[in-house]
């Protein structure tokens, strides 16, 4: 993860209403990922009197022993709907990295009253219906045929050193392939905002696959 995401992170406490008071933030990490990755935007944002929380979505992180066939995109949103519930958390920052994109989508739709805003960061923004493959226009016998499956779970070729900790672990499959079922009228009542960095060294943000929902943003909402 780029350091900016850091810094994003800790400047959204002046441009989403931290400079009002504190503010509870939910932070859901991206895919092969862990709440260990917001780690330091984390504990910038405490030191500024934000409440932050970090969930580790089954099977990942500290959390990737726990893994079965069975988990997918709905034991990810279930995880998140139990922090925030089992926290009794209100008036919630909903903040989704990446593949947590489809995570805080459908945490959103199913506990709207506890959420005051959704951000996107450099996030995966699902249609109705739509799995985290179809979002990213992708084919998904092709994608299968291509992605490093072992026992069910989408292996992080960059990953050398499986002794070293923390480190990115394989992703369970289901959750990239099980479309979301969420209702975008009920979603849209919601403030939402959209965060997307890119470096213009490699090319600029037309290079970026996140690139492609900033457009479609743009396209649906004329800003």
């Amino acid at each position: 993860m780029r350091l900016k995401y850091f810094l994003t992170l800790v400047l959204m406490i002046v441009t989403l209403g931290g400079a009002q008071g504190q503010s509870t933030y939910v932070i859901v990490h991206g895919a092969w990922g862990g709440a260990w990755q917001f780690k330091k935007t984390a504990q910038q944002l405490q030191a500024a009197g934000q409440v932050v929380y970090r969930p580790t979505l089954t099977g990942l992180g500290e959390r990737h022993h726990l893994y079965t066939e069975s988990v997918d995109l709905k034991t990810h949103i279930k995880d998140v709907v139990n922090t925030i519930l089992f926290e009794d958390l209100k008036e919630v920052i909903l903040v989704g990295h990446s593949y947590g994109g489809m995570v805080v989508t459908g945490v959103a739709d199913s506990i709207p009253e506890r959420i005051k805003k959704i951000v996107y960061l450099d996030a995966v923004v699902p249609g109705e219906g739509q799995s985290l493959v179809q979002s990213m226009g992708m084919d998904e016998s092709n994608t299968q045929r291509s992605l490093a499956i072992e026992g069910g779970r989408v292996v992080p070729a960059w990953v050398r050193d499986t002794t070293k900790t923390p480190r990115d672990v394989p992703h369970p499959l289901a959750s990239f392939i099980q479309p979301l079922n969420f209702s975008m009228d009920r979603l849209s009542k919601l403030p939402i905002t959209y965060v997307f960095t890119y470096e213009s060294d490699k090319g600029g943000k037309e290079k970026e696959r996140i690139y492609r929902f900033i457009r479609r943003q743009k396209k649906e909402t004329g800003k």
